[in-house]
């Protein structure tokens, strides 16, 4: 029997590559072929550790599977069925620029992870990372399915497609923390819900809320008890969520914090001052190395912390419980290789009519299922008119942007960023681009 190759570029993340992993090698599906898991990075200090413990999966659960590890991107796609992408370039460091440096000339960034000014230069790493990989495996595995969690991720697909023919879909679990905020308020199991969005990543939209028993429309009791609900509670997440709800008729995902990047006037909602939080007067981040800790959410008390904190050193991989991650690799894997239909909530493809009124060919997100003969994305009704219209601004900046990329042109650059709904200077917005542009000189492509 053949032996499945599957291909993991980025393994050294503790995050991503641990997961993907875990995921692979838990699969009795995936364990009924011999597997071959190449895991592949540039970073070469970070491959021994993951190495090993994938090794240590392996003998753990007792599975007929070959470990490999090397920095060669070519080495690693030789004859790959799968290739997994979750790639950053010193994530953390390059983050507090891409949040900083918008804010200093008064642009209301949020994260700067897949939306607003800054998530333009982490796009623009991003496309440096990834797209050479779709071309390298247009040249040596072709056929191979490029599944693809590195963000931003609608501006890394978007440029997967337009740029190369590899056929791929963009993962991400933020659809599912939009379901737990709607059971939550609805006091009922996400097991008891038929849910389904779409939009864009990290923007998508509810349009069905059912009992999966009795195929109520949920809709109506959600708007009931978003009306009832205390405003603090759980503000900082789901606050703008149900003004979102109110003014356009759609619950949206995942939160506050990721869909308005999207949004000129998110800051009103926005409780997340403390990101990448630091003294100036002591230097930057990318000055002085400190990275500062990112504060993620203010969910709980972050604040009620003892005087002094112990050093941080994070934990043994080994120590992880052998549990799946709940992302969408593995069962793609499972439906294209073993003809094992799957249901999967959100996957990132060009359109093709599956949002009517979203163009034709733009990277979008939906549900779909998938089986032997690849993946069945749903048809869903029109957005509303107010929402669509959010998002084909962000479609026209993704589509400038990949230009910019595959061009090397800094006008285009600027064109997107003057496209952003919290972009309000001109001036500023040429002078954060040069700054921005000399800051990431390293990691950026060239740009003329």
């Amino acid at each position: 029997m053949q032996p499945l190759r599957i291909v993991l570029v980025g393994a050294g993340s503790r995050d991503f590559g641990a997961a993907t992993v875990r995921d692979v090698l838990l699969s009795d599906t995936l364990a009924q072929r011999p597997l071959i898991l190449t895991l592949m990075d540039i970073a070469a200090d970070r491959l021994p550790e993951i190495e090993s413990y994938a090794r240590h999966v392996v003998q753990s659960l007792r599975r007929e599977a070959i470990v490999h590890a090397t920095t060669r991107l070519e080495e690693a796609l030789e004859g790959a069925d799968f290739v997994v992408t979750a790639v950053e370039i010193r994530r953390l460091l390059h983050w507090t620029q891409d949040y900083h440096i918008p804010r200093k000339y008064g642009f209301r960034q949020i994260f700067g992870e897949n939306g607003g000014p800054g998530s333009l230069f982490h796009g623009l790493r991003s496309l440096n990372a990834v797209v050479p990989v779709a071309r390298q495996m247009e040249r040596q595995c072709p056929n191979a399915v490029l599944l693809n969690y590195t963000n931003p991720l609608h501006k890394v697909c978007e440029g997967v497609s337009r740029l190369t023919k590899i056929r791929f879909a963009g993962l991400c679990h933020g659809v599912w923390m939009g379901m737990e905020q709607i059971a939550s308020m609805l006091d009922r199991e996400v097991e008891e819900l038929e849910m389904s969005a779409c939009g864009i990543n990290h923007f998508t939209w509810f349009q069905t809320i059912r009992d999966r028993r009795t195929g109520e429309d949920l809709y109506p009791r959600l708007r009931a008890a978003e009306r009832e609900g205390d405003w603090l509670h759980d503000w900082h997440e789901i606050g703008m969520s149900r003004i979102l709800l109110r003014r356009f008729g759609l619950y949206p995902s995942p939160g506050t914090n990721h869909f308005g990047e999207y949004i000129g006037w998110a800051d009103e909602f926005y409780a997340g001052n403390l990101h990448w939080f630091y003294d100036p007067t002591e230097g930057h981040p990318w000055e002085t190395g400190e990275i500062p800790e990112f504060v993620y959410s203010l969910s709980g008390d972050k604040t009620g912390r003892p005087w002094k904190r112990p050093p941080h050193a994070p934990g043994r991989l080994e120590d992880h419980p052998l549990e799946p991650s709940g992302e969408l690799a593995a069962p793609i894997m499972e439906a294209l290789a073993f003809g094992e239909p799957r249901s999967l909530d959100a996957i990132n493809i060009p359109n093709r009519g599956y949002i009517p009124n979203l163009p034709d060919g733009a990277v979008v997100e939906v549900p779909a299922t998938a089986d032997a003969h690849g993946w069945h994305p749903s048809v869903m009704e029109p957005l509303p008119e107010p929402i669509a219209a959010m998002i084909r601004t962000q479609l026209s900046i993704h589509q400038l942007l990949v230009e910019a990329y595959a061009e090397q042109s800094k006008a285009k650059l600027l064109q997107a960023v003057l496209l952003e709904p919290t972009v309000h200077s001109y001036r500023a917005a040429v002078a954060m681009v040069d700054e921005m542009l000399t800051l990431q000189k390293e990691v950026l492509p060239p740009l003329y």
